[in-house]
């Protein structure tokens, strides 16, 4: 990367702390905000994907804020270990991947602050919530629809991000023999015949595909392309390194072909795809109202997730690629709804045109930037490589 591109980079690193002080303590018991204007409240998943990037900041006002959130969480946290959607919100239950995050953002602030045993007991009653949440009393954990991030859209079963996020979790806190045994369960195809067999199992892995279907359960399964989750499994190791690789080539290819078709208008893959249309028998009648094809969870592009997958292109070897991103990555971040401001760092951008339609502002969105520009920095994922 040129050196003007990289004084770019990092103006716009600064840009994302102020971003950070400025949601840092809101108006609810003053914890963080989840955007500076339009979410005030404290969103357990936002917070705990910012631990990412604050983690890496050497800001200590951010690291005392992001300890309050999860020393407040482990507070309210349910008697049998589950993790509020809300961090102040003692009743807002429900989440498929707030505990989860909760157990990855401890394993991340305990690398990061070498307190290794902070919150232990609230760790060890999540670890005991999350063995519960499987069906089959095995290892891969299941969901009902629209319980995690993509409040808008389905994913049945055994959905892909839920279960990256919880092998990361096990690699991060050390839990390698049960991780191991999750990651041979991951590995298994999914099941396209039918009919189930005695002693088969389904698993995350497409036949004839690099990738990792978005959600599998029994005889059902969804082959399209869920970023964020694909983007966890290779930074947290649970792909190999030929599979990382695959990954990223299918996408970099399939993102040529959408721009070329008009579905696509930015040097950044959308969160999912190939979209969900009207005609499919995955859409929902309420798509029409919140997740049209290239919008919010049905194909927009998230700079939170376009920060990880900066992060597991460096974590594939893919290090010019990653520095291609991110200078993209930086581009995407100056959009706004709101002219005034000189860095956006909005939720998220329509895919066909680029226009910026959700939050300006957002904590993830300047928290996963801050994170990608440390991967290319240091050309390595920090807290998860070993």
């Amino acid at each position: 990367m040129q050196t003007e591109d990289w004084n770019e980079i990092e103006e716009a690193k600064k840009a994302s702390i102020e971003v950070l002080l400025h949601n840092a303590n809101g108006p609810f018991d003053g914890l963080p905000r989840t955007a500076g204007w339009g979410y005030p409240e404290p969103y357990t998943r936002d917070l705990m994907f910012s631990i990412f990037g604050i983690a890496v900041s050497g800001n200590q006002m951010l690291m005392a804020s992001i300890r309050k959130v999860l020393e407040i969480l482990a507070d309210n946290q349910t008697t049998h270990g589950h993790i509020t959607s809300l961090v102040h919100d003692k009743d807002d239950s429900g989440a498929s991947d707030t505990t989860p995050l909760f157990l990855l953002g401890v394993g991340i602030f305990r690398k990061a602050t070498g307190e290794a045993d902070f919150l232990s007991a609230a760790v060890d009653k999540a670890l005991v919530w999350m063995e519960y949440q499987s069906p089959s009393d095995r290892y891969l954990i299941a969901q009902q629809p629209t319980s995690d991030w993509r409040d808008e859209q389905w994913v049945i079963g055994y959905g892909l991000f839920v279960n990256t996020l919880v092998y990361s979790y096990l690699k991060m806190l050390g839990l390698d023999e049960r991780a191991e045994k999750m990651h041979q369960e991951m590995e298994l195809f999914t099941i396209t015949e039918g009919v189930i067999n005695n002693h088969v199992h389904e698993g995350l892995v497409v036949k004839n595909k690099p990738y990792y279907a978005f959600w599998s359960y029994k005889i059902y399964s969804s082959e399209r392309f869920d970023l964020l989750g694909n983007c966890l499994a290779i930074l947290s190791g649970m792909a190999s390194p030929s599979r990382a690789e695959d990954i990223v080539a299918w996408v970099e290819t399939e993102c040529i072909a959408m721009k070329e078709k008009g579905l696509l208008a930015v040097g950044l893959p959308p969160n999912f795809f190939p979209y969900t249309n009207p005609e499919d028998p995955d859409w929902h009648k309420r798509y029409e109202l919140f997740n049209n094809p290239g919008e919010y969870h049905n194909g927009g592009i998230w700079p939170f997730i376009c920060g990880l997958y900066v992060a597991a292109l460096v974590a594939a070897k893919r290090v010019d690629l990653a520095k291609e991103k991110l200078f993209e990555l930086t581009k995407l971040i100056k959009m706004s709804t709101n002219p005034s401001l000189t860095y956006g760092f909005n939720e998220w951008i329509k895919a066909q045109t680029g226009e910026p339609k959700g939050q300006d502002w957002q904590t993830w969105s300047a928290a996963l930037y801050l994170y990608a520009a440390k991967c290319v920095e240091e050309q390595n994922t920090p807290f998860f490589d070993r």
